[in-house]
C-alpha cells in the first residue's frame, strides 16, 4: 500500500510538472526538457559506466545534449543564426580527440556510446522544439502535449487490456526481452489512442480526424518499440530500473523510453503528411 501511494503521489507529480512546463510558456517548454535532456544522458552515462561498457565523458556528454536543445530551441523560437550549433559541433570533435590523450582502456567504445547517447536521447528531446513550432507562427503547446497524452493513453490502454484478457489472448509482445506485455495488450493500447485522438480532432481545427488517427497510431506504435529498446538495455546490462530519479517511477529513462521513439516519429510524420497546413 505504501508503495502504491507513493508511486501515485510521484506519477501525479511527473505529470503536473509535464503538463505545467509544456503549458505554461516557451520558457518553461525549454528549461524543463533541457533539463530532462540533460538528466536522461546523464543516466544514460552511468548505466554504461557502472557495467563496465565504456568510460564515456559524463560532463561533456550531458552539456553537449543540453547544449543541442538549447541551440535548437534559440534557432527556431528566437532567430538565431546557425552559427549557434558551431559549439555543439566543436564538442562532437572533443569527444573523439579527447581520447588522444585521455589513456582510456577502450577510446572506441568510449566514442560508439557517447554518440550513441547523443542520437538515442539528445536527438529525441530536440525534435520536440520542431513539434511546438510545426506551423512556424511561433511556439504551440498542443501538439507535443499531445503526443505525451498518446503516450500515457497507450501506457494505460496497454496495462488495462493485457491485464483483463492475457489469459485469452495470451501471446507475448517480445518473450525475450519483455515478458509481460502481450499483443492484446499492445492492440488494446492502439484502440485507447485512436479514440482520443477523434475526440481531440473534434476539439481543435489543427488537422482533420483521419490525421489525428494517424499521428495516435505512429504515437502508439513508436511508443512500444520505444519501451521494447529500453527493456532490451536493462535486461542486457542486468538492472531493473535505469535510476531512482522519480520514487516508485525508475529513472528518467523509465519514464521517457517511449517518447525517445514517438517524438521522431511524430516529426517524420506530420512533415510528411502535411499535418498543418
Amino acid at each position: 500500500m505504501n508503495n502504491f501511494i507513493k508511486r501515485t503521489l510521484f506519477g501525479i507529480i511527473y505529470v503536473a510538472v509535464l503538463v505545467g512546463g509544456i503549458v505554461w510558456s516557451p520558457n518553461t517548454f525549454c528549461i524543463l526538457f533541457a533539463i530532462i535532456t540533460g538528466l536522461a544522458v546523464n543516466e544514460f552515462d552511468n548505466i554504461v559506466e557502472e557495467h563496465g561498457l565504456a568510460q564515456p565523458n559524463k560532463m561533456i556528454n550531458m552539456v553537449s545534449a543540453v547544449y543541442l536543445f538549447l541551440a535548437v530551441f534559440l534557432y527556431i523560437n528566437r532567430n538565431f543564426s546557425c552559427v549557434i550549433f558551431m559549439p555543439y559541433l566543436f564538442s562532437l570533435l572533443y569527444i573523439m580527440i579527447g581520447g588522444l590523450y585521455q589513456q582510456k582502456r577502450n577510446p572506441i567504445a568510449d566514442w560508439a556510446y557517447s554518440f550513441a547517447g547523443q542520437i538515442y536521447i539528445a536527438m529525441p528531446f530536440t525534435l520536440l522544439n520542431f513539434i511546438a513550432n510545426t506551423n512556424g507562427d511561433g511556439y504551440s503547446y498542443f501538439l507535443p502535449l499531445s503526443v505525451f497524452v498518446f503516450i500515457w493513453l497507450n501506457d494505460t490502454g496497454a496495462y488495462l487490456f493485457g491485464s483483463l484478457l492475457h489469459n485469452i489472448i495470451p501471446y507475448k509482445l517480445s518473450p525475450r526481452i519483455s515478458p509481460n506485455k502481450t499483443w492484446i495488450g499492445s492492440i488494446g493500447g492502439g484502440i485507447v489512442v485512436v479514440l482520443s485522438a477523434v475526440a481531440i480532432s473534434h476539439l481543435t481545427q489543427i488537422a482533420n480526424t483521419w490525421l489525428w488517427i494517424g499521428l495516435g497510431l505512429a504515437v502508439a506504435v513508436s511508443a512500444t518499440f520505444g519501451d521494447l529498446t529500453e527493456s532490451q538495455i536493462k535486461r542486457y546490462v542486468g538492472i531493473k530500473d535505469s535510476g531512482k530519479f522519480l520514487p516508485g517511477h525508475g529513472g528518467v529513462l523509465d519514464r521517457f523510453d517511449s517518447a525517445l521513439f514517438a517524438i521522431p516519429a511524430t516529426v517524420i510524420y506530420i512533415y510528411c503528411t502535411n499535418f498543418i497546413n
